[in-house]
């Protein structure tokens, strides 16, 4: 597909539509569909507003098998996070036979119609669930912060404990990582970080907040990043974002195998000074 993804993504603020237009896009892999979706999770985040109705053209979109897994991961995950109601208009019979398939396996309705008319009358008849502005209160104190932050100055290691730690929305992340910030920052120095991973929950509301807060803490303070344990959901999601936000997931099953991994990754380092 070619690089036009910003000019196929708009907004009607009055009728609080986001416009998609997946006109004549092939989806030929996994990477053409987390770029797309990528972008869509950023443009949604710079408007200010989590919550939108999608308005879809799928005039002659194709997705091909081995992108349709990620197709409809991404997009389920973008609908729980951002959308008051999705419609979906003019897809083509294969694409059509692909998502009313999905529809029946996934629990949600695909409100396919024959055009954009007949789509924009469906969302006129949809309810919207916005406030004045959504403000997250906070989840957790700074209790729950402090004790997962650990640092051993003899092997340079930073370990975070997300174990059993849900994520449930932008202020969850920017909480937990301004402290993690704060704490790095203190030490004035970089470290391998070790991240666990068991059981940990990074809903879709804060998804777009968790991957920018990470990038920024490993480009200021990492000497690197292994992570290890993760639950199947969150070790999916991490991995399909890997492949656009160039940054190695680096996952492990274990913590030990996650320490073989640092000192690899150590001895590399020394190679290179």
């Amino acid at each position: 597909m070619t690089d036009d993804t910003d000019a196929r993504i708009s907004f009607d603020t009055e009728r609080q539509i986001m416009n998609v237009d997946f006109s004549d896009v092939h989806f030929d892999s996994s990477l053409a569909v987390n770029r797309f979706y990528d972008r869509l999770e950023e443009r949604i985040a710079e408007t200010g507003e989590e919550l939108w109705f999608f308005l879809v053209n799928l005039s002659g979109t194709r997705i091909d098998p081995s992108a349709w897994v990620t197709y409809s991961h991404r997009g389920k995950s973008l609908n729980l996070a951002h959308s008051m109601g999705s419609v979906r208009f003019d897809a083509s019979e294969a694409t059509r036979r692909q998502i009313e398939r999905a529809a029946g396996t996934e629990a949600f309705d695909p409100n396919l119609f024959a055009d954009r008319e007949a789509a924009l009358a469906r969302i006129a008849e949809m309810p919207s669930k916005r406030r004045v502005r959504v403000q997250h209160d906070p989840t957790y104190t700074l209790a729950d912060f402090v004790r997962r932050i650990s640092f051993d100055p003899k092997t340079d290691i930073m370990e975070v404990d997300f174990s059993f730690f849900t994520f449930h929305h932008s202020r969850d992340v920017n909480d937990f990582y301004n402290h993690i910030d704060e704490r790095v920052g203190a030490t004035g120095r970089k470290w391998f970080f070790l991240i666990n991973y068991e059981g940990c929950q990074i809903m879709p509301a804060a998804w777009v907040q968790y991957a920018h807060r990470g990038k920024r803490l490993n480009l200021a303070w990492s000497l690197g990043s292994v992570r290890y344990a993760p639950g199947s959901e969150t070790e999916a999601d991490i991995r399909l974002r890997a492949q656009t936000q160039d940054f190695r997931p680096n996952i492990r099953n274990t913590r030990s195998e996650a320490l073989e991994r640092i000192e690899e990754m150590r001895a590399a380092l020394v190679a290179e000074a």
